[in-house]
């Protein structure tokens, strides 16, 4: 017996959002409502694919996807491989309960769920915590909590590297 149309698209949104899950385990959201607004979804279980537009809105708990359009990758065994927000402004947020807030925005944004990457493409600017980091390219290690910032990346203007390092409270 196959699944619905409506079965497979709460599977995707399912799939997808507990994808995104940046710094909290995936077990601690899936008790969480998951909210998806936009105009328009395309669906190719074939490919792998789902493809939100027109102003897309997601949030699972404590965190947020919004762009243009939304595209979620999945790999053959159904997991989520890669999600990846476009529009002029882009954005990623989380707060962790037990972190800081994480904010993201760029022109591209490429979240990659087993590595627990994040990529900020053109006119990138990551908020972690107080601390800022811009540039043309930004990508952040979840789980090493590593940045790598550069003021080159294919396609985009040279846009130079600015951070700004706000030193701990005592």
């Amino acid at each position: 017996m196959s699944d619905s149309p409506r079965q497979r698209l709460i599977g995707w949104l399912a799939a997808g959002l507990l994808g995104l899950t940046l710094t909290a385990p995936a077990l601690a959201q899936q008790s969480e409502p998951i909210e998806v607004e936009a105009d328009r979804l395309e669906l190719d279980d074939r490919a792998g694919t789902a493809v939100y537009s027109g102003a897309v809105e997601i949030r699972q708990g404590n965190l947020q996807l919004t762009g243009a359009r939304v595209e979620i990758q999945r790999n053959d065994a159904g997991e989520v491989s890669r999600l990846t927000a476009t529009g002029e402004r882009a954005y990623l947020e989380q707060t962790p309960v037990d972190g800081e807030r994480i904010q993201g925005w760029g022109r591209t944004i490429v979240y990659h769920a087993a590595e627990r990457r994040v990529e900020l493409i053109d006119r990138a600017e990551l908020h972690r915590g107080a601390d800022t980091f811009n540039g043309a390219y930004v990508e952040y290690l979840i789980d090493r909590r590593l940045v790598e910032a550069r003021a080159d990346a294919e396609g985009t203007e040279r846009q130079r590297v600015r951070m700004t390092l706000t030193p701990e409270q005592q």
